[in-house]
């Protein structure tokens, strides 16, 4: 059974088309990490909520006109391709284009809970055609099942909001970590992302200083989780040339991924929106990979005092040793 809905996106067919097309574009509304290959044959591979993750193959493309797409969903890190088709036209009309997207090769169950998801993005779409961003998705603010993988997609997807719409003048911002201004944290966080990749075998694209910051990030951050998630979180990996469980490595990037996003949004003027599940859960991540014992060499400074019931964001920030201020949180 076919599900189909046109929408008038407000603006011109190849800017629209950039929107539907291109990582950078498809951020803006429907992913939280997003590749593809735009020729036919291409692959793509779209994780568009925590643990769920559109896979398939480009059938056609013709650019500010059309792309069509198998649909399938990826199961424990394998692709299950071809399960159906996604088409987008494009058609340029006065004061911006139509999208139809079609849907085909569903079932009537399929179709009803596709048309519900395609509703909630379709709407999203038409924000970024009138803003450039949709903003947070509440349908990725918390991840279930919860578990240290869609945690750090969640997380990932926080911090590429903040990061998003950076100007070049914020690189030189101060953050709160005495030692870094925006542009040094953004170093230190694509650090962190290399050696974190590497104990799974991650191919981390060349990084592209000219780029945006969120740009940079997400490219580097879709192929170390994509890596993640065909290891999985059992077993051991070596980690700065020690063995240690699979888990750790992913949840240091939830615990990197969350902090840091709230240190650049205190460094530009932004603010953090992370639910309050997603911060328990990185709370107890933390206590677990921030130890007495391991405090002062991993760089955190003593915990900050904090009313016990601050907001929970506040908890996690002064648990690392900063002094949270409510001008980021947004929880």
């Amino acid at each position: 059974m076919p599900w189909e809905k046109t929408t008038f996106v407000p603006r011109e067919p190849d800017e629209t088309f950039a929107l539907i097309a291109t990582p950078e574009g498809l951020r803006c509304w429907l992913t939280i990490t997003a590749r593809i290959e735009l020729c036919v044959g291409g692959v793509y591979r779209w994780t568009v909520t925590p643990g769920h993750t559109a896979v398939g193959t480009v059938a056609a493309v013709d650019p500010g006109k059309l792309v069509v797409i198998s649909w399938g969903w990826e199961r424990r890190g394998n692709p299950m391709l071809d399960e159906s088709t996604v088409s987008l036209t494009l058609t340029g009309v006065e004061g911006g284009t139509e999208v139809r997207l079609l849907h085909d090769g569903l079932t009537d169950e399929q179709a009803a809970r596709h048309g519900e998801a395609w509703n909630h993005y379709l709407s999203r779409l038409v924000v970024a055609g009138q803003h450039g961003d949709a903003g947070p998705d509440e349908w990725a603010a918390v991840p279930e099942p919860l578990d240290e993988l869609s945690c750090a997609e969640a997380a990932l997807a926080v911090i590429q909001h903040v990061l998003r719409g950076l100007a070049a003048a914020d690189q030189a911002k101060q953050t709160p970590c005495s030692e870094y201004n925006v542009a040094q944290l953004a170093d230190h966080l694509m650090r962190s992302l290399t050696i974190i990749g590497s104990a799974v075998g991650a191919r981390i694209p060349p990084r592209d200083l000219e780029a945006p910051l969120e740009t940079q990030v997400a490219d580097a951050a879709q192929a170390v989780l994509e890596a993640w998630r065909r290891h999985g979180l059992d077993g051991t990996v070596e980690l700065n040339a020690n063995q240690v469980p699979a888990v750790v490595p992913v949840g240091i990037l939830c615990l990197e991924f969350l902090v840091h996003a709230w240190d650049f949004a205190i460094a530009t003027g932004r603010r953090v929106v992370a639910s309050e599940e997603l911060v328990e859960y990185v709370m107890g991540v933390a206590g677990k990979v921030i130890t007495p014992a391991t405090r002062n060499s991993a760089g955190f400074a003593q915990p900050a005092a904090v009313g016990s019931v601050a907001p929970i964001l506040d908890r996690l920030i002064a648990f690392t040793g900063r002094r949270p201020t409510n001008s980021a949180s947004a929880d």
